[in-house]
């Protein structure tokens, strides 16, 4: 069993080899006007951006949130979030939001004021990041994980990511296709309208094209402050809860989530390469769930009771 402490780094580094399910084109992430983002590295290799820093910590929460039951998967039971009932009765919680704690839904909402208070931010006052860091790990620790700004509390009401990620291919070649959006209704229309409407309102056939992607590689990279973690001011105990509850977001995240898009669906290929410390070798899916499963029960006292707040949106 892994001690924080015993790692004499910075950082924990390591990386996956990736590859293509099916055939070798893969869909990488894009951007309003600019698509998908391609460039040279300075020894001039064609590389690709697959998913970004700031999809990945979406897909990182995502995996601790089993959908089928609406609630969080089983190894985390018990690991504190807020929830929120919307004027609709819907619902929305810290876990699946992407500014977790710092959600608007959560800032208009009847608990907010208490949130708010376990901060403890005081305007005229040094800011107490060791007070933040241990309301996160009460309410919200995802928040400690991925990072927080509260800006609406103050303007350093903020902690960086404690663990971030993402996938980048190299040697990678254009893969050009198309299709075309068929109107069964009126299967000849190809113009700008048709006798419904506008083929920007979707009638008519529209054609279109697509750029895929093929690479010599695809590599996962994922980056955990041990440093930052260690700065927080916690004890062994949860400083060794927030590292286990890192790397079974990483490890669930290759094993069931790297599905990214309909036409970007990867797998692992071969081992994960630890780059620092160099002699650490990452332990299995099961035993970080196991551990999980002690360490939550061991924090009780340290989350809040209940685990899950209850809250309610009022704009």
């Amino acid at each position: 069993m892994t001690n924080v402490r015993s790692l004499d780094q910075p950082r924990l580094l390591f990386q996956a080899n990736l590859q293509p399910v099916q055939g070798s084109r893969f869909q990488p992430t894009g951007f309003p006007d600019l698509g998908a983002a391609e460039y040279q590295t300075a020894a001039g290799v064609s590389t690709l951006l697959v998913e970004s820093a700031q999809s990945m910590a979406n897909r990182l929460e995502s995996v601790c949130w089993d959908e089928a039951e609406d609630q969080v998967v089983p190894a985390l039971l018990g690991i504190p979030y807020v929830v929120v009932t919307l004027p609709d009765g819907s619902k929305t919680n810290s876990i699946l939001e992407a500014h977790r704690l710092n959600s608007p839904y959560i800032e208009k909402s009847d608990r907010f004021s208490e949130i708010k208070a376990e901060v403890g931010f005081e305007k005229d006052a040094p800011f107490d990041r060791r007070r933040l860091a241990k309301a996160l790990l009460k309410l919200d620790p995802n928040s400690l994980i991925h990072g927080i700004f509260l800006e609406s509390v103050g303007g350093v009401v903020r902690l960086p990511r404690m663990l971030s990620a993402f996938v980048e291919a190299t040697d990678v070649r254009v893969a050009p296709s198309g299709g075309v959006k068929f109107d069964r209704v009126q299967p000849a229309s190809t113009g700008d309208s048709t006798g419904y409407g506008k083929a920007a309102e979707g009638y008519g056939n529209v054609p279109f094209h697509r750029d895929e992607y093929s690479a010599g590689e695809i590599t996962a990279y994922f980056n955990f402050d041990l440093a930052l973690l260690r700065g927080l001011g916690f004890g062994a105990e949860e400083e060794d809860f927030l590292f286990d509850l890192g790397l079974f977001k990483i490890l669930a995240f290759l094993n069931q989530g790297l599905r990214l898009r309909t036409a970007c669906d990867l797998e692992v290929v071969g081992d994960m390469v630890v780059r620092r410390p160099e002699s650490w070798e990452l332990p299995t899916l099961a035993d970080v769930e196991a551990r999980l499963r002690q360490r939550i029960g061991a924090l009780s006292g340290s989350f809040n009771q209940p685990p899950v707040l209850e809250a309610t949106y009022e704009k």
